[in-house]
């Protein structure tokens, strides 16, 4: 393996025995809630967003503890945007990571409060001291991935997403949709690193931009694979976006068209990081992964 893969492998590793602490198992008729939160929340995965928080809190030399909880923090909210993504009445889902559906596996009520609690949960460790022992730290960082994740970003996104076929998107609309779905919170991982580090506004910015446009490749090279892979690989279904009539860019460029850009997107997001040098090889790197990983 790449130094690249061995640190995601390792923050992953890192990340899931996090998530497995602060989701500790409750007794009662309540623990089926938490049973739902962990099923959603330790199915594996790549753990993208959480490399990106704790590689970007490395920049700034963060201790490895306080990264760590940003990174559960991310992933809490991704793991509920999941969860809630392929209930029946938005995705309709059965498969995620080559699993059943939360609310496969559970019910749909389960799902919706596990999504809820997961969501709740992610502020309530940001807002811990434990994160940072600074209060107007801890403030910013829940307000970062308080706008990341809410209506003016990801959940605007999804929203735009569900009303797509009838908004007739041009190119800047879908690359919209595209940015406040996938790419907030793709960037407010980098972003939150940066503040953990007590970076200035014009340094947040800057990882925040790299973000952004690793998201939008990211986004891209999902949409790719939804045409050219198979549930196998991915874990989940394909060939859903043509079947529901999604306008992505691959419809709108063609498989190589689609594929150029997002390999120029990563390309990008790398130069951002310029001022950084060697600092930040492990980032510039996972901008090109998220570009040819196969799921």
């Amino acid at each position: 393996m790449t130094t690249f893969q061995t640190e995601l492998v390792a923050i992953a590793t890192a990340t899931n025995a996090e998530l497995d602490r602060l989701l500790a198992p409750v007794s009662g008729p309540e623990g089926r809630v938490t049973e739902a939160m962990r099923y959603a929340a330790l199915d594996g995965g790549k753990r993208l967003r959480p490399f990106l928080a704790v590689a970007s809190a490395d920049l700034f030399d963060v201790p490895r503890a306080r990264a760590l909880r940003a990174a559960a923090a991310v992933e809490m909210i991704h793991c509920y945007s999941l969860v809630h993504d392929d209930l029946p009445a938005m995705d309709d889902d059965d498969l995620r990571r080559g699993r059943p559906t939360v609310h496969k596996r559970f019910d749909e009520a389960t799902a919706i409060l596990a999504g809820d609690a997961l969501l709740t949960e992610a502020f309530a460790v940001l807002a811990d001291p434990a994160t940072h022992p600074d209060g107007a730290i801890r403030a910013a960082l829940v307000a970062e991935l308080a706008r990341a994740s809410g209506a003016a970003g990801m959940v605007g996104g999804q929203m735009i997403d569900l009303m797509a076929a009838n908004l007739a998107l041009d190119d800047s609309g879908l690359k919209r949709l595209q940015n406040l779905k996938t790419g907030c919170l793709i960037a407010v991982a980098c972003r939150m690193g940066a503040v953990l580090g007590g970076a200035s506004v014009a340094t947040i910015d800057l990882l925040g931009n790299y973000g952004m446009d690793m998201g939008l490749a990211f986004q891209i090279a999902d949409d790719v694979l939804d045409v050219e892979s198979s549930a196998a690989e991915t874990g989940k279904a394909t060939g859903k976006d043509a079947a529901a009539g999604k306008a992505t860019f691959v419809s709108r460029l063609g498989l190589d068209g689609a594929k150029t850009l997002a390999h120029t997107l990563a390309v990008q997001a790398g130069n951002h990081l310029d001022s950084f040098g060697n600092k930040s090889k492990l980032l510039r790197e996972a901008a090109m992964f998220a570009v040819t990983r196969r799921n």
